[in-house]
């Protein structure tokens, strides 16, 4: 028998709320039922192009009695008001990261969560990308032995615009976080956290005391040892790479390109076309993906969607990259 398309609400209508938007009217098991946006032209443009009836205000989404799950993509501080008020109505959850800023108002939500039974999920879709998901998958066979070495590399095109900087979090909590949770997809045991950051370029982080340039050292209970590579910016476009390097061999995830045509010349040999400019290309893939396994999620099926404590653990390493980086010292951590 089919099943009937999941009922979304979505709460959020920017950059990332207009992605999600997309994934949810391409997918067969997804309905864009609900847009909620205080902005609600934003919510009504959005609607025009993917269905759904329009709100400016989220409570009257969650309160509808029409949906089926809620999608939150809006603003990090109205993340965990907007998750309590989901869970309280039973609604299952996949809100985009960080929780929050502040662990203390992730941890003062955590015993809802839990207790509650509502399947809350978190926006880590970089788990959900074919080539980082193939090779997570062939370290926990064991196809390298055991991991000793992991190194993410993670630098954004160009830095985002002051004001921007000034309310993210700041680098670890705002960019490093998703690199954090692939750092945990592939080993879990994280025990202790090192960071060093510099301010090299960027006039916005030197304003708002953040840093533009940062590598960060994470060492496992089982010895293991993770270094994630970060910038601001980067002249050869969005560069994503992971090196998995074990007893027994070494797995490496390359970055993905437009197109595999090459061009030799007298002045080049095999020059290649430039790496995507932007997270929603390169990723465009897994936003989709996510979504689907979230959908499994919603209907009690076997689902490896990022949770809660995935998301309060990524948290807890970015809190402690920041202090390292900040204070020049080593930070045990519990997760």
């Amino acid at each position: 028998m089919t099943q009937n398309p999941v009922r979304f609400g979505l709460i959020g209508t920017g950059r990332i709320g207009q992605v999600h938007a997309a994934s949810i009217a391409a997918a067969p098991e997804a309905e864009l039922a609900w847009v909620a946006d205080p902005f609600i032209d934003g919510a009504r443009s959005v609607a025009e192009r993917f269905g759904g009836a329009v709100t400016a205000s989220p409570e009257e989404l969650i309160a509808s009695g029409q949906i089926d799950a809620v999608l939150i993509a809006s603003p990090t501080p109205t993340h965990v008001d907007l998750i309590e008020a989901s869970v309280r109505a039973g609604l299952p959850v996949l809100c985009e990261k960080p929780i929050d800023l502040d662990i203390a108002r992730v941890d003062a939500l955590r015993p809802l969560v839990a207790e509650s039974g509502v399947p809350v999920a978190l926006g880590f879709n970089r788990r959900f990308d074919p080539n980082h998901a193939a090779a997570q998958a062939r370290v926990a066979a064991g196809e390298i032995g055991a991991l000793e070495q992991l190194i993410i590399i993670s630098r954004d095109p160009a830095a985002p615009p002051a004001a921007y900087i000034g309310v993210s979090g700041g680098i670890f909590r705002d960019m490093t976080i998703h690199d954090f949770d692939m750092a945990r997809f592939f080993a879990p045991d994280i025990v202790s956290v090192s960071a060093t950051g510099t301010r090299a370029f960027d006039p916005g982080a030197r304003e708002h005391g953040d840093f533009d340039t940062a590598v960060t050292t994470l060492t496992t209970a089982s010895g293991g040892v993770i270094t994630i590579v970060n910038s601001r910016h980067s002249a050869v476009g969005y560069d994503q790479r992971i090196e998995a390097f074990g007893t027994q061999g070494l797995l490496q995830v390359g970055n993905v390109q437009t197109n595999t045509v090459t061009l030799s010349t007298a002045a080049a040999v095999e020059a290649r076309p430039a790496y995507p400019e932007f997270f929603l290309e390169r990723y465009a893939e897994a936003y989709s993906a996510e979504l689907r396994e979230f959908v499994k999620l919603v209907r009690g099926e076997a689902s490896t969607s990022p949770t809660f404590e995935d998301g309060r653990a990524a948290l807890v390493l970015a809190d402690a990259a920041q202090r390292s980086a900040t204070e020049g010292v080593v930070v045990k951590v519990e997760l």
